[in-house]
């Protein structure tokens, strides 16, 4: 297994159990209200089921973001091999490789540290489309492009 399916395959792990763990998290809220509504009356009741719930919502829509990383990674085709920067690419500079995929937090794999970025991100979208030997000039670095997988 080369390194770009070693990173396609961390992410999806990532992105999969940051799904289980906000599930899991979910699913526990949920037991505690029932169990809550089972013992208690009153407006302390009340506030308590509703922050609760408000609670709910915001980890249901950290899953929802979570399952569209998923399934951005999931129509990846790993297999392929770039000519140009795009979705899926691994990009080899001078400095760090990056996954154009999504915005993941950093891994270390092989003993390099490996960014993901989103394609729409400040540097995602100046690396789109460019091609070995091209720069791309962002913030104070310049990132020189030695490779493309």
């Amino acid at each position: 297994m080369g390194l770009k399916e070693k990173v396609y395959q961390e992410y999806q792990n990532l992105v999969l159990e940051k799904i289980k763990t906000l599930q899991d998290t979910i699913a526990d809220l949920t037991l505690d209200a029932q169990n809550d509504a089972k013992g208690s009356a009153g407006d302390k009741h009340e506030t308590a089921l509703s922050m609760m719930h408000l609670e709910q919502e915001k980890l249901n829509q950290k899953v929802k973001e979570a399952l569209e990383q998923k399934a951005i990674l999931d129509s990846i085709d790993i297999s392929k091999k770039y000519v140009v920067v795009s979705l899926g690419s691994l990009v080899y500079t001078h400095s760090l490789p990056f996954f154009i995929s999504q915005a993941l937090p950093k891994i270390k794999i092989e003993g390099k540290e490996i960014i993901a970025l989103s394609p729409q991100s400040p540097l995602g979208r100046q690396l789109i489309g460019k091609k070995v030997n091209d720069e791309v000039h962002f913030n104070t670095a310049t990132y020189k492009i030695l490779d493309i997988e």
